[in-house]
């Protein structure tokens, strides 16, 4: 078949939907498929037989004072897409999305005259410019990752005043998305939570949704020979400004662990706000918090190697790369219930309750000294990966839903 993918942010290292699309489309391509990407920036990394056509966008959701002026296009920002992107993000509003779908739907008609697709995937875009690709006669298919109120909630359950809340309110284009999602031809979901989600949020029914597990590449994620755990190492990876992560979860649990265990968190290199810092300051575990920064994938998969125990205590996760991750390297997870994580962790690892971080240091104190155990785990997490979680399994489901609509 002749596909074509569709993701707003396309670079892997600014959002999961960077990742997914490259995985996807390579996985597509290997499968025999002839692969196009219609990406917005920042552009995606080098992806092997795929052609990838580039929708450029000014920016303006980043972009501040000045800096709006294109100088080689001064009067750009008068143009009709480009003065709204402009003028809604002053207002608070993330348009992004639904500009680039409009843009794509007019790039799209344009080389339809040489390129004729068989499927048209989105990845979490859902912008009204997909209604308009209806016209097309093309089968439209759309991953939802899960429903963006859950996002809404957690900022709003942590925003500090009503101003704040407001924001929010104002950026998360929920609406738009219900709307479209209920008028594309189906659904495909990374986990059986997020189906139920998009069904409760979004009212899609159960039947037009199709469960595809997101993959891991096992020649990265891998354990690592000549690497040794270090006594006492706990590993958290997650942006810790994002509330739905739990990292004060994981924080508050560390000064209830009974052995000298110290936490290094992967964070991406996200600004460490003060509600963080006082966070740990108040609980006076700053001496035994480590912060990477920004790190390579390399070390992210050396980390998990040397880690004791990873702790994933999301609020919610769709589905839950790091836990996937870890289990990948052979390194015992602990995690939520959040989500889809028990989905993801199964009997290879322990679940506790989320938001209960007594829970999640009682499970550590339990498990850190039973080394059989912790073995167990070990192994158990590297099968249930090769298992359930290949980017080629999801492909193959993924196929079968396009087949039924070609």
């Amino acid at each position: 078949m002749r596909i074509c993918l569709l993701c707003y942010r396309a670079n892997p290292y600014c959002g999961g939907q960077g990742i997914y699309l490259k995985y996807v489309a390579e996985e597509l391509a290997r499968q025999g498929h002839e692969v196009h990407a219609v990406v917005g920036p920042p552009w995606p990394l080098p992806m092997r037989n795929v052609t990838v056509h580039r929708i450029p966008n000014r920016e303006y959701f980043i972009r501040k004072g000045l800096d709006i002026i294109d100088r080689p296009d001064p009067f750009g920002i008068f143009s009709p897409l480009d003065l709204y992107e402009y003028m809604s993000t002053r207002l608070y509003s993330f348009s992004e999305i639904n500009a680039f779908s409009i843009r794509a739907f007019l790039y799209i008609r344009e080389i339809l005259e040489k390129v004729r697709f068989d499927v048209i995937h989105d990845n979490q875009c859902l912008g009204y410019g997909f209604l308009l690709m209806k016209s097309f006669g093309i089968p439209l298919i759309a991953t939802i990752h899960h429903p963006l109120f859950i996002d809404l909630e957690n900022v709003i359950e942590r925003g500090a005043s009503f101003y704040s809340k407001a924001k929010a309110v104002m950026f998360y284009p929920l609406q738009m998305q219900k709307i479209v999602s209920k008028r594309l031809d189906h659904i495909i979901t990374v986990s059986e939570d997020s189906k139920k989600m998009n069904s409760h949020y979004f009212g899609l029914p159960l039947e037009r949704q199709t469960v595809a597990y997101n993959g891991l590449d096992r020649t990265i994620f891998r354990p690592l020979r000549g690497v040794k755990k270090k006594k006492g190492k706990i590993l958290f990876v997650g942006n810790v400004e994002d509330g739905k992560k739990g990292f004060a979860y994981a924080a508050r649990a560390l000064p209830l662990v009974k052995k000298e265990m110290t936490l290094t968190v992967v964070d991406g290199g996200a600004p460490h706000h003060q509600k963080t810092d006082i966070l740990l300051k108040n609980l006076g575990i700053g001496d035994r918090v480590e912060f990477t920064g920004k790190i390579t994938e390399a070390d992210l998969v050396r980390h998990y190697n040397e880690a004791e125990l990873v702790l994933v205590p999301s609020t919610y996760e769709g589905f839950g790369f790091p836990a996937a991750e870890a289990m990948s390297c052979g390194t015992p997870v602990i995690a939520s219930d959040g989500g889809a994580l028990p989905e993801v962790v199964g009997d290879a690892g322990v679940v506790v309750p989320a938001r209960d971080h007594i829970a999640l240091a009682d499970a550590i104190n339990i498990i850190i000294g039973d080394r059989r155990r912790l073995s167990a785990m070990a192994e158990g997490g590297i099968e249930r990966v090769k298992r359930n979680f290949t980017w080629e399994r999801a492909v193959r489901r993924m196929v079968e839903v396009y087949e039924k609509f070609v």
